[in-house]
């Protein structure tokens, strides 16, 4: 009888996982993803060559994930609750890791929505939030776009992504390829747009266009099936960039002259490693990135919710609130779930300093 029950707790536990590894493009989308000119010799590619682990580098991933470092805080993590806009046309809403909700010109944006435990195809294994979400996911208001950067599991989670399906009426903004896990979880084809690099669509008056990054992509043990992307979304007077997860490279400066000037950058700045350079970028090198765009107010996101590198869990922020200084820009760095007007944003606290 025990193990019975063993046999059948594990089926349980393991019963979403073929769903939650999502689907590979077929069909017309397959045909768009080939006719890509990122999509060369069965992948997708970067501008640059951008290995995941350069050679000679897998031994020193190994060290540095065996180092003794603070991997989570000793306190909670203090979470709020957003507060009613103050009028402003560009507001934000950091809720952790990559998600964030951009408010801009009346109209909402949901950017990489992740609400699960873990950032796993299982629930009983891979990385575990360091803190809850500031708001259950049904209490989010309604949204007019819900933009994806790529398929990784700490950005593209099944499970909210159902829950978005049923509670919310907006469209998926996804890079190339996406779009078949969307509809394995049954999202309507109908809320599904798809962009290559530089391709964009209008929806509820803003434009939105998916632009370059340097990463990579993948669910299970084939990757580069589907695009990755930063995004640009822009309204009538404001604009906001979003880099999605990347490597520091010459594009940002490029989409900087083409689609800037920005009010507001969304900037990755955890899960670094020297093992890893040109996949995730360094607090620095994000500097580099917000000043590349040309961007006024600078939100730090990809850190401080899952421990997906080997670097203390406040490393990224301290080196970035110390760079800013230096280089005299203007950072915001909230609490999750605290609203962040853009035209007067609060002053650094370092409130992540008195939970360490």
């Amino acid at each position: 009888m025990a193990g019975a029950a063993a046999l059948a707790a594990a089926v349980w536990a393991v019963r979403n996982v073929p769903a939650a590894l999502g689907a590979r493009p077929s069909g017309e989308r397959a045909s768009r993803v080939r006719r890509s000119k990122q999509f060369r010799d069965g992948a997708f590619r970067n501008t640059t060559p951008s290995p995941v682990l350069p050679p000679g580098t897998k031994q020193q991933v190994a060290r540095e994930f065996l180092r003794r470092t603070q991997r989570k805080p000793r306190l909670p993590v203090p979470l709020m609750t957003p507060g009613p806009s103050q009028g402003g046309d560009l507001d934000a809403v950091w809720y952790g890791h990559s998600s964030a909700l951009i408010e801009i010109e009346g109209r909402r944006v949901l950017l990489d929505p992740v609400w699960s435990e873990r950032c796993s195809p299982a629930s009983f294994t891979g990385p575990r939030r360091l803190h809850p979400p500031p708001v259950p996911l049904y209490q989010l208001p309604e949204l007019d776009a819900i933009v994806i950067s790529h398929d990784h599991y700490d950005h593209l989670d099944m499970d909210t992504v159902r829950v978005l399906a049923r509670t919310q009426s907006a469209p998926f903004l996804v890079p190339l390829g996406v779009g078949a896990h969307l509809e394995r979880w049954r999202v309507p084809t109908s809320r599904i747009i798809e962009l290559d690099w530089n391709e964009e669509a209008t929806v509820s008056g803003l434009r939105f266009v998916a632009t370059p990054g340097r990463h990579f992509s993948g669910r299970g043990l084939r990757r580069d099936q589907t695009l990755w992307a930063s995004w640009v979304i822009a309204g009538e007077r404001r604009r906001v960039f979003y880099t999605g997860d990347s490597g520091y490279f010459d594009g940002y400066a490029a989409i900087g002259e083409t689609y800037g000037p920005f009010d507001l950058s969304v900037v990755q700045i955890g899960a670094y490693s020297k093992g890893w350079p040109d996949i995730h970028m360094t607090p620095e090198e994000a500097i580099l990135t917000h000043l590349d765009v040309r961007a006024g107010v600078l939100l730090p996101v990809h850190w401080g919710t899952f421990s997906l590198a080997p670097h203390a869990w406040n490393d990224p922020i301290d080196n970035l609130w110390r760079e800013a200084k230096a280089r005299d820009v203007r950072l915001v760095v909230p609490r999750p779930g605290e609203r962040v007007t853009v035209d007067d944003p609060p002053p650094v606290d370092g409130w992540w300093q008195t939970i360490l």
